[in-house]
């Protein structure tokens, strides 16, 4: 980050931690997807509540726009904010700048957390996570926590409300974009047909992650230390998050451990049907299964398609775009019985 990009930082943080004086000791950009950019800073902050070293994650837009569906650095402080106090193991939301000339871009502050986030490395090395039941388990009771927060929420009134099935809903938005897209994808035509017949009618709404998976939480060496990455967030069916997080392709490669690559999928059923108090449905999450593959896979075309228009040069987004085949045929797999 360049130095007059640090000053006004610095500056920001005076204001908003009531400091008398605040120094950026180091700043360097972390690994991160093709939609935000996270930035480890480590401040030396003189008076005010927050006195002392902070280590902190600035998160900020990314440098061209993200995935259409995905939230803002705004709204997704407010969810973070939303679910900390819910009780959800996140990140402390810190403070929140939406003014662009500060450094260029919207950005948010959070309390940084220790351990990892990399799903390949998690499921192959067992030195990261802890015990790997207890894992599982307690992955299930923080998803039952995010799912407690229910509507209304007047904070998150900026999430999308729809009066549809969830699933309908989510199959109308994907058939709208399949249709105005210049390349044809029968394979997944075919899938949103099977989902339409197949679809749960709408029943107890939630607030859902809607990327809830390996990847999109930190470990240390003894178990979790915190849910990442917000931007999706939305109101659905609590069973999209269980669909998603068990989904063959959120895995890792780990195919027979079937909660996220690193467990038993009755261990994490365990964990939320005891933090919840509700059944789970174990049908009902083959069909989210199936919506997850849908969903990964527009998604996938979609960073694709950055990539291949011009808008973003990055291998990482090319790179995504060609797993859509994958998921077409993991799609059709689920579904061939029909």
């Amino acid at each position: 980050m360049e130095q007059n990009l640090l000053r006004a930082l610095e500056r920001f943080i005076v204001t908003v931690a009531r400091a008398e004086s605040a120094a950026i000791t180091s700043a360097r950009i972390l690994s991160g997807g093709a939609v935000q950019e996270n930035w480890l800073i480590d401040v030396a902050i003189v008076g005010g509540a927050h006195a002392g070293r902070l280590e902190c994650v600035l998160r900020c837009d990314s440098p061209t726009a993200g995935v259409a569906i995905s939230h803002g650095r705004a709204h997704e402080f407010a969810l973070l904010k939303t679910v900390f106090a819910a009780g959800v193991t996140v990140p402390e939301p810190l403070w929140l700048c939406e003014d662009s000339a500060v450094i260029g871009r919207p950005f948010f502050v959070m309390r940084r957390i220790a351990g990892t986030a990399a799903g390949h490395l998690l499921v192959k090395d067992g030195c990261y996570g802890g015990d790997r039941v207890q894992l599982a388990e307690r992955l299930g009771r923080e998803l039952a926590r995010i799912h407690s927060v229910r509507p209304p929420q007047p904070a998150l009134d900026f999430l999308p409300w729809y009066e549809d099935a969830p699933a309908l809903h989510s199959i109308d938005l994907h058939r709208h974009f399949l249709d105005g897209h210049h390349t044809a994808h029968p394979a997944l035509e075919w899938g949103l047909r099977w989902l339409e017949r197949h679809a749960p009618a709408r029943g107890e709404i939630s607030l859902c992650h809607r990327d809830y998976r390996t990847g999109n939480y930190m470990v240390d060496e003894s178990g979790l230390t915190g849910v990442l990455d917000w931007e999706f967030a939305g109101w659905s069916d609590p069973l999209e998050d269980l669909g998603w997080f068990c989904a063959k392709c959120w895995r890792f490669g780990k195919v027979d451990r079937e909660a996220g690559g690193i467990g038993v999928r009755e261990d994490f059923y365990r964990g939320y049907e005891g933090e919840s108090g509700r059944p789970i449905d174990r049908e009902a999450v083959r069909y989210w299964e199936v919506m997850a593959h849908m969903n990964w896979a527009i998604i996938a075309i979609q960073q694709g398609e950055r990539h291949v228009s011009g808008e973003e040069d990055s291998l990482l987004l090319a790179l995504t775009g060609h797993i859509v085949p994958e998921l077409e045929w993991e799609i059709l797999n689920m579904t061939e019985s029909d």
